[in-house]
């Protein structure tokens, strides 16, 4: 222990203080003491170990040897634990810090790779220098030897393999003669053994490697030393490379380098996918793959670089003298081309695709879409895609301007194009690129007003030949085939996602719903699904407007009849309708609601035992009752108005017949008796006797003229009476209305005085008064003039049966 000891004093600094636990048999951790932990040799030998000097006298708590097996963890930041296989228990050290965790832990780790690479470089130097120090020479005889060292090596044996054949810069020329001579002498066990080689040279998986053996100069018999396996029939590869495979440059292509790296791509790939198909593994396929990715690359930048190269390519394109067989090679280049440079890095990608915008590559593939070989097409079509997925805004800036307008019109057709058993999902892609209600509002609106303006129609009329009804039959026009009714469908859907705005005026007014249900006439069930699906779009916007006039034009009706009809089976349609039904339920939409229970429940209810069918049906009856709750409150409180205004108008009534009453007051003095104003008589027949009846005597009033006054009234009260009748015949609850003011006892005998005053009034006929100017005597009073008879007569005879009425 002296070493441990003499470490533990010399570098105290650098230790950590540690608690050391040790697991017992019961399960619990013991604790064996605290010290400080460091990683030092052992005394007299060269391993290195983990120490535990106690704080207080220096005595070895703890020896570990470090291993290089994977039997240390850390657990949370302070704690290390591992099993001893010496001592067969489980130990941890808890560390006091943080930091004193990670710098033990990341010793331990360094530790442990370094006896890894100590134990490769053992192993590597041992066979080096016992096994492989050199290569055997390529003879015929030392084949056997070649191939046990290629063949049969350890990994370790595999790197110094690799090494000496990378030194050695004779192996392979030496190699090829070996194989042309036992070729032409026929020697199969030789040529078999030779394949052996080469193929085992493939599988090091060295970059350095294949670089020798593709070059131009060995590519060729290469290939040709893989064509003799045995347990596969002989395959003359090199012919069909030769003879059969023809290098067409739509462009020439001067510089050789270019060519070369070409030339050495597809044969990498045909050697790959054909001649070691069977044999090589993965990670040799992603190198190869890797290389073929790198030459790619290394193609297009030197044909981007050569400025003539790209102009002469896009001149042909657009040069009207160029032969179809010419235009054709050139859009296949072309397409290749654009391909390649997704093995460009992506800012270079971007780059180089605007400088093929810049040639007008849109111009070039516009005439393209017109062509009548649907291959040219979907080449073309090709390219478009690549140009969306790279920077869809450059086809976008292109189709919003006036001379980009046709290409949009050429996708559409190309959507609606039967082109056999190719796909139509790509038109329909770049469509919806250029629908995208993400893209800048500039470009957008112009395409959307040009797409709806020109080409939904033609989408629509596409769906309405298709299910046109022949003579009353099931039959059906197949003018679409049905992946293309399909593709319309989804693009409908996508619109109605991205243009709500359109809904209205180019859905609903043309008729846009109804004709797209054409599709539940279908016999192909995920058409049938298709158009529920287009009419759930809709309804997900919860517009009230849409849903009135789905109820208004009964819209359901085709989708009811096909989920009827598809009865209880569980399928793709029996979901999208149940789904359709539950949304309407989950999001009350009322109109719905109750246009779905409404007209189409007799029919629903042979399928009542669904649950959604179900929950519908109580959510409509849920609804009813609110609505018939709201609607008595709303009664009421209309009832209640109702009282109010005509409990007004009474009072204003009582108000209006109180006012004459208190004119006839002041005339009274004014009668035909003759009495004085001052008399008892006149006191008697007013209705109120105020205290300060007698300072009104010093009020002097204006002069009154002779107007049809009571005329007017007579008229005011008539209007009041015609309009209570009218009411009371338009809305019968007026009587009601009548009833409830008449309970009010004082203004029933107001209006029933009201009522014989204007009568009175009506009865005596108006003279002309024989003085209009009342006299004054000295004290400023106003003395009894003459009053004309009408005003005589009226308060004379109207008095009396205010006082029969009310009883004073």
């Amino acid at each position: 222990m002296g070493a441990p000891e003499k470490l533990a004093a010399s570098n105290n600094s650098s230790m950590q203080r540690v608690k050391v636990y040790r697991l017992n048999d019961d399960g619990k951790w013991d604790d064996q003491g605290t010290g400080h932990v460091n990683i030092d040799y052992l005394e007299r030998s060269e391993d290195l170990s983990l120490f535990v000097i106690d704080e207080e006298d220096n005595e070895t708590l703890l020896v570990h040897r470090i291993c290089s097996d994977d039997i240390y963890r850390k657990q949370e930041d302070t704690i290390i634990s591992w099993r001893d296989p010496e001592y067969s228990s489980e130990l941890a050290l808890s560390f006091q810090e943080t930091t004193g965790c990670s710098y033990i832990w990341d010793n331990i780790c360094s530790v442990q790779r370094n006896l890894h690479f100590s134990t490769v470089r053992n192993d590597a130097y041992h066979g080096t220098n016992n096994e492989l120090r050199e290569l055997p020479p390529v003879e015929l005889s030392t084949l056997p030897k070649i191939l046990k060292v290629v063949v049969d090596s350890s990994v370790t044996d595999q790197l110094c393999v690799t090494e000496l054949i990378l030194h050695d810069q004779n192996f392979f020329p030496k190699l090829i003669d070996l194989f042309r001579v036992c070729e032409d002498l026929e020697n199969k066990e030789g040529l078999h053994m030779i394949y052996k080689i080469v193929r085992g040279i493939i599988l090091l998986n060295s970059p350095q490697i294949f670089e020798k053996i593709f070059s131009d100069e060995l590519i060729m018999d290469v290939i040709g030393c893989l064509e003799y396996d045995l347990e596969t029939p002989h395959v003359n590869h090199r012919n069909f490379l030769n003879e059969h495979v023809v290098f067409k440059e739509a462009i020439p292509i001067k510089d050789t380098l270019t060519l070369s790296k070409i030339h050495q791509t597809y044969r990498i790939g045909y050697l790959k996918d054909v001649v070691l198909s069977r044999v090589l593994d993965e990670a040799t396929v992603a190198s190869l793959n890797s290389m073929i990715h790198s030459n790619n690359g290394m193609v297009v930048t030197l044909l981007k670089d050569d400025s003539t190269f790209i102009k002469e390519l896009f001149a042909k394109l657009k040069s009207p003298t160029t032969s179809p067989d010419s235009k054709r090679n050139l859009v296949f280049f072309l397409q290749e081309f654009c391909s390649l440079i997704k093995s460009l890095q992506m800012v270079q990608q971007l780059r180089l695709f605007r400088d093929l915008v810049n040639e007008d590559i849109y111009g070039v593939i516009t005439n393209i879409l017109q062509s009548e070989d649907k291959k040219l097409v979907l080449t073309g079509t090709d390219i478009l895609m690549f140009s969306v997925n790279q920077d869809p805004t450059l086809l976008r800036s292109y189709v919003s301007r006036k001379e980009g307008v046709p290409l949009l019109g050429l996708l559409v057709k190309g959507m609606l194009t039967d082109f056999d058993d190719n796909m139509h999902c790509q038109f329909l892609e770049i469509i919806r690129s250029l629908l995208d209600s993400f893209s800048s509002a500039g470009q957008r609106d112009a395409i959307v007003e040009v797409f709806y303006e020109k080409h939904l129609d033609q989408l629509i009329n596409v769906i309405t030949s298709s299910c046109k009804n022949i003579n009353g039959n099931q039959g059906f026009q197949a003018s679409a085939k049905p992946e293309i009714l399909l593709n319309i469908c989804d693009l409908l859907c996508f619109c109605v996602l991205h243009h709500p705005y359109r809904i209205k005026c180019n859905f609903l007014l043309n008729g846009v719903l109804d004709k797209v249900l054409y599709l539940t006439r279908r016999r192909e069930k995920y058409l049938v699904v298709a158009a529920v699906r287009f009419i759930r779009t809709l309804v997900s916007h919860n517009d009230e407007h849409l849903a009135s006039y789905i109820a208004k034009n009964n819209i359901f009706k085709p989708i009811i009849d096909a989920f009827i009809s598809n009865g209880n089976r569980y399928n793709l349609l029996n979901s999208a309708v149940l789904e359709l039904f539950e949304h309407i339920r989950k999001e009350n939409l009322k109109i719905l609601l109750k246009y779905l229970v409404e007209t189409f429940w007799d029919q629903l209810v042979k399928l009542d035992s669904l649950p959604s069918l179900q929950s519908l049906k109580v959510r409509y009856d849920q609804t009813q009752k609110e609505e018939d709750s709201r609607r008595r409150v709303e009664e009421r409180v209309l009832e209640k108005e109702e009282e109010d205004y005509f409990n007004k108008d009474s009072d204003e009534e009582d108000s209006a017949s109180a006012t004459p009453r208190t004119k006839q007051i002041h005339a009274k003095p004014g009668l035909s008796s003759g009495s004085d104003a001052s008399s008892p008589s006149s006191r008697v027949g007013g209705l109120v006797d105020y205290e300060d009846d007698d300072d009104d005597e010093d009020y002097k009033p204006p002069p009154r003229k002779p107007s049809e006054k009571p005329e007017e009234d007579e008229k005011s009260l008539e209007f009041r009476l015609k309009r209570k009748l009218l009411a009371a015949k338009e809305d019968p609850n007026l009587v009601k209305k009548h009833r409830l003011v008449g309970k009010n006892p004082k203004s029933k005998e107001s209006l029933f005085a009201t009522l014989c005053s204007t009568l009175s009034h009506a009865s005596l006929p108006s003279k002309k008064p024989t003085s209009s100017t009342p006299g004054i005597d000295e004290k400023g009073h106003e003395k009894n003039g003459p009053v004309s008879p009408s005003e005589n007569g009226n308060h004379t005879s109207k008095v009396p049966e205010e006082k029969g009425v009310t009883g004073t």
